[in-house]
């Protein structure tokens, strides 16, 4: 595929032909009281909700000019910004960054699905949209792009601060960078600077620097070396950020230590060469360890006969070497002496599948490095269907059945010596894998082992419908886990993925109830159903090594339109999450029905 090229001058023109103001937040004292009723005397967690995403658009129908508004004397409110998707920690002052209608990029980006959609929940208008109209040269998957928004909070005065129009007043040309960031993916901070940053229109990322003292902009860059950005961690004093080469990231992947200041706020020297994009990065003893996240699978090609990627390529754990060797902290000597401890082979038998895997959080807790996979939805199936298209209606429900990958939890300890040791915790003996040779070309599915035995429970926590393991963190001697549940989802994206395919709606019902069907039991499976009673991102907790893991919240801590807990940044043992809600549709406080946007949660343990 051609690599996206798009003119950032005419996006600019697009955006500011729309008016797209800044979206608004609500701070603590707008919103309900705790969620958790118990209390530390019950020895529950609480949670509350400290400020959320409010209306910052009015729609009037997919394709149609954008009335004026909120408040909208005509059409309804939307809400666009969907994930608080990058934060930060510093000192008494949270900095994060939020990602507009994440699920519609996402579909389009990853799943090529760009046929405008609309139901009660949320639109995806895709090429329809004002932007994109606006604006011929821009993709029809990002046609529900919006600017992000950058925000802090003070903890101790529970003040909600925007710092939008801070970064867009400084030069056109922050304005610019600022309109053409696909979300503020990535926070971290180290020496007094703040940074966030996300992917850029195009193969690029975008940088915005604060000064944690004052608060003040510092400025912003553009990377044209790197495509995407996720996370940042501080390692025996140093900043770290992993980041991807290519359209969003796709190509390889790189560790960069930052060596700038607040005069100097954007320097960077690569310390790590990998052949897929870092996702997450944690220390763990004495090391960085970096997950990391495989090409679209545009990049992954849909040809049977292409070669297959390399495993280094594939979803892996990779181990720095040691922090302390050498000079301090890791210096671009160190570029090449990386090394793989762990990829998705070692559990997934399906050749196809394990290709659409990811790494997502890790954590280093009780000795163990923990880590778990990511699985966008549909990405599997769509990937085996193209490369072995079945010749009936019961190949192509086998293929959607056997295709479905709830979340797998590990944790492991003497990586890259002869004691390594990994145990998966909560995951599957078997899994379906596809034999295209088999029954004379035909191809069939058995079952094969996973080389593993889980030590807690199946995939998912026991929810099939868990994809993500979004977040890790470590706060008052407990491991947390955050996911995304796409549950949620599931009918509508069943539907639009059969219509994508050209398969049949009864179809895009299988698609919708595959995972809960994969994981019933043989005799269970024609009854099988989407869970309805727990939609909603969950949120897990390890006590210690030796204990299964407690549920939290399995419901969106508190609103089941939270379909994920994206990330999570502790103060001693009190944690604060941000959620992904991209039900954009869902504005009304007066009906059943939660609203949508991201929350900022406060979690404190109720020991």
């Amino acid at each position: 595929m051609n690599p996206l090229r798009i003119s950032a001058r005419r996006l600019l023109a697009a955006v500011a032909v729309l008016g797209l103001g800044p979206a608004l937040a609500v701070p603590s004292a707008a919103l309900a009281a705790p969620l958790g009723a118990t209390g530390a005397a019950g020895g529950q967690p609480t949670t509350q909700v400290l400020a959320k995403a409010q209306s910052d658009e009015c729609f009037a129908g997919i394709g149609q000019p954008y009335p004026a508004g909120p408040p909208c004397a005509a059409g309804q409110a939307k809400v666009n910004q969907a994930y608080l998707w990058g934060m930060t920690r510093a000192g008494r002052t949270l900095f994060f960054g939020t990602g507009a209608n994440v699920n519609c990029l996402t579909s389009g980006r990853t799943l090529e699905n760009t046929e405008p959609t609309q139901n009660a929940d949320w639109v995806c208008e895709y090429g329809e949209s004002q932007i994109a109209q606006h604006n011929p040269e821009l993709p029809v998957k990002l046609g529900d792009h919006r600017t992000p928004r950058l925000y802090t909070y003070d903890m101790s005065s529970n003040q909600l601060t925007e710092k939008t129009e801070l970064v867009k007043a400084a030069s056109p040309d922050d304005t610019s960078r600022l309109q053409g960031t696909v979300g503020i993916r990535a926070a971290g901070n180290y020496g007094g600077v703040a940074l966030l940053g996300g992917p850029a229109m195009g193969e690029s990322i975008n940088l915005f620097a604060f000064d944690t003292d004052t608060g003040a902009y510092l400025g912003s860059r553009n990377f044209p070396a790197y495509g995407n950005i996720r996370h940042f961690t501080v390692a025996e004093g140093a900043l770290y950020a992993g980041v991807g080469v290519g359209n969003n990231g796709g190509n390889r992947g790189h560790v960069l230590r930052w060596t700038g200041s607040k005069t100097d706020p954007f320097s960077f020297v690569e310390v790590a060469v990998l052949p897929a994009q870092a996702a997450d990065l944690t220390v763990h003893d004495g090391r960085i360890f970096v997950t990391t996240w495989p090409g679209s699978t545009e990049e992954l090609g849909a040809d049977a006969a292409a070669p297959a990627p390399a495993a280094s390529a594939l979803a892996s754990v990779w181990m720095s070497p040691k922090l302390r060797a050498g000079e301090p902290g890791l210096t671009p000597d160190d570029t090449n002496a990386w090394q793989q401890v762990w990829n998705v082979t070692s559990y997934e038998p399906d050749e196809v599948t394990a290709y659409t895997y990811g790494l997502g959080g890790l954590a280093s807790y009780g000795g163990y490095l923990y880590w778990g996979t990511m699985h966008v939805p549909m990405k599997a199936t769509t990937l085996h269907l193209s490369l072995y298209p079945p010749a009936d209606e019961a190949g192509k429900t086998a293929t959607a059945q056997n295709t479905q990958r709830a979340i797998s939890i590990y944790r492991g300890k003497g990586f890259g010596s002869s004691n390594q040791k990994v145990e998966m915790l909560y995951g599957a003996t078997e899994l379906p894998a596809f034999d295209p040779e088999a029954n004379g070309g035909v191809g069939a599915w058995t079952k094969k082992s996973t080389n593993y035995t889980p030590k807690f429970g199946d995939a998912g926590f026991g929810n099939p419908y868990n994809n993500y393991t979004w977040k890790m963190t470590v706060a008052g001697g407990k491991l947390y886990i955050g996911t995304m549940d796409w549950s949620y989802l599931a009918k509508e994206l069943g539907q639009q993925t059969a219509a994508q395919l050209g398969l049949s709606p009864q179809m895009g019902d299988v698609l919708a109830k595959a995972p809960a069907v994969a994981a019933a039991p043989a005799g269970a499976r024609a009854t099988a159903e989407i869970p309805e009673a727990v939609y909603g991102g969950d949120l897990y907790s390890f006590s210690s090594t030796r204990k299964a893991a407690t549920t939290i919240s399995d419901t969106g801590v508190g609103n089941y339109l939270n379909y994920g807990v994206r990330n999570m940044v502790t103060d001693g043992s009190t944690i604060y999450l941000g959620t992904a809600n991209p039900m954009n549709l869902r504005t009304d406080p007066n009906d059943d029905v939660p609203e949508g946007g991201w929350e900022l949660i406060r979690l404190r343990d109720g020991r």
